[in-house]
């Protein structure tokens, strides 16, 4: 191929760049892995007789997307276990669980996961349900939000836990009024049980890994970051995956891991995790500059943590405000000594008071540091007190946004307004006062919580209702909507901000040639239509990751 031609050429765009330099394009060219040309007719002057020419045909060409927080080990095991992710009926989950347990006759241990609160009355499922139909071998189902674990009796009994069990530190055992486990066990409780769980084979880890990868290039995911890399509730670490993927050839994603600080240790990790930090790092396909800390839990078990009391049932404020799994004091201290390692720190911040704990932390770390390149970011960020919405522009740490939880559906309406103050449910996924405030955003899917399309979130972040929702849903919170050209910014730009992958992110000349094409272009439909769109092509480097069928 000539250095004067492309080796790939889009045409008769439109071509969102994300690239304020550029704004809209017709035609892209790419030659070896990044782009060289972003323009109109002038770029079909480097098309020569081996470039492969992509015709657009007015379909979009944008950035590829890149999730800003996912499990992709987790995900992809569920779906090759016992998966109950795509359904909110009970009586589907132990039909599901129930044809399980009767083809896997050798197996051991019935594990997946994946069911969803809103299932359940009060969110608690229970072991007497799963006795019916597993009274023989143990039953260990993470819930959607991976914060819970519904187990059965045998589970219960092999792990030892009964009326005289004292509740974990970071957890709680669900009780009958006798003081007698339910089934239902949360945060570090899960544990209790989750520990006689049988090994995940290596061979078994890299499967799911590319199961997974399999998914996010089909819905247009370039690039990601890995928001637990160590062992956690339960789950593998999933560096050897990684490793043993890249050493095949076959991780054609660009990661980066957040290694997964134990909030049972205290600063004597560090030295480890600089160390892991090393050994992981295979070039720009695989790096670990991140140290992930979980700050609390979440709002539908309420242990998120709060600066108020949640209610109880009859609306009255009860004595529990969740739960902060690092003491604010400490954390400052760990997040100012990472920090001064270089290391980004991504936190895991739900409830009003985790936010103020971890933007209190990123403060005492750029006080003592000063203003290093290490781009913290809080995600989830559920209830944000709106006096430290202007704390993450003046910090430079990013909002992490999982949009698809900000709209109206039962787990919000059933297991969490009625548990708020008024005041604390008006501040929910507060998108449109943080970008207002001059936050950066970027997005993920906390996929396998919720569903890893960008899409869907895209069209949640801008009209704060669920795709498909019923006719007369009304918009969660609308006056924290974001527009169209934001959203897709915070699924690429910004996502690759957080990822210190500043060569990615927006198309534009001398930038990795990783790209994604929809099927039509939705800044041309209704916004109600934005989930309608599909992914007709993934390309990571100027290479085809991902084809449809009719592409």
């Amino acid at each position: 191929m000539s250095d004067t031609t492309a080796d790939l050429v889009f045409t008769n765009g439109p071509v969102h760049t994300v690239d304020p330099a550029h704004g809209r394009a017709t035609a892209v060219a790419v030659r070896g892995e990044r782009v060289v040309a972003v323009g109109r007719e002038e770029v079909h002057d480097l098309i020569g007789p081996g470039t492969e020419v992509v015709d657009l045909a007015g379909r979009l060409l944008l950035p590829g997307f890149q999730d800003a927080h996912v499990h992709p080990l987790g995900a992809g095991i569920e779906l090759g276990q016992c998966h109950l992710g795509d359904s909110t009926d009970a009586r589907e989950y132990l039909r599901r669980v129930a044809a399980y347990a009767d083809q896997h006759r050798d197996l051991a241990w019935i594990t997946g996961g994946g069911w969803s609160m809103e299932a359940f009355p009060g969110g608690m499922p229970t072991a007497a349900m799963l006795d019916t139909i597993v009274p023989d071998r143990p039953v260990y189902l993470p819930n959607r939000d991976h914060h819970g674990a519904w187990v059965n009796t045998r589970a219960l009994q092999l792990a030892g836990i009964d009326a005289a069990t004292p509740n974990p530190v970071d957890g709680r055992i669900e009780r009958d009024e006798r003081g007698n486990p339910t089934g239902m066990l949360q945060e570090g409780a899960a544990s209790l049980v989750g520990t006689l769980l049988p090994e995940v084979t290596l061979a078994e880890q890299t499967a799911a890994l590319l199961r997974a990868q399999s998914v996010l290039h089909a819905l247009g995911v370039t690039a990601w970051q890995d928001a637990i890399v160590g062992s956690y509730a339960n789950m593998a670490d999933p560096t050897p995956a990684y490793h043993a993927a890249l050493d095949d050839g076959l991780l054609t994603a660009r990661v980066v891991g957040a290694l997964w600080w134990d909030r049972a240790r205290g600063a004597e990790q560090i030295p480890e995790l600089l160390a892991r930090r090393e050994a992981t790092e295979r070039g720009r396909a695989l790096r670990a500059t991140t140290v992930k800390i979980m700050q609390d839990g979440v709002a539908e078990n309420h242990t998120a943590a709060m600066l108020g009391p949640y209610l109880t049932g009859c609306g009255c404020a009860s004595d529990n405000s969740g739960i902060s799994f690092v003491d604010p004091q400490e954390l400052k201290r760990y997040v100012t000594a990472l920090d001064a390692h270089g290391f980004q720190v991504h936190f895991h911040a739900l409830g009003d008071r985790a936010v103020r704990e971890a933007l209190d932390a990123v403060e005492a770390a750029r006080t003592a540091n000063g203003h290093r390149d290490t781009r913290p970011h809080l995600a989830h960020l559920q209830v944000v007190h709106p006096s430290d919405i202007p704390r993450f522009r003046t910090l430079g740490a990013t909002a992490n946004i999982q949009p698809l939880w900000a709209a109206h559906e039962p787990q919000m309406d059933e297991l969490t307004l009625p548990f708020l103050s008024p005041e604390r449910g008006g501040w929910q996924y507060p998108f449109g006062g943080l970008l207002r405030a001059g936050a950066t955003l970027a997005a993920g899917s906390d996929w396998p919580v919720s569903s890893p399309d960008p899409l869907e979130g895209i069209h949640v972040a801008v009209n704060r209702r669920l795709p498909h929702a019923p006719e007369g849903t009304a918009p969660f919170l609308p006056e924290q909507r974001i527009g169209l050209e934001a959203a897709i910014a915070a699924y690429t730009a910004g996502s690759a901000y957080v990822n210190h992958a500043d060569d990615t992110g927006t198309i534009a000349p001398g930038r990795l040639a990783d790209l994604v094409v929809l099927d039509r272009d939705p800044f041309d439909a209704p916004l109600e239509e934005i989930a309608d769109c599909q992914v007709l092509q993934t390309f990571v480097g100027g290479e085809r990751v991902y084809a449809a069928d009719d592409a």
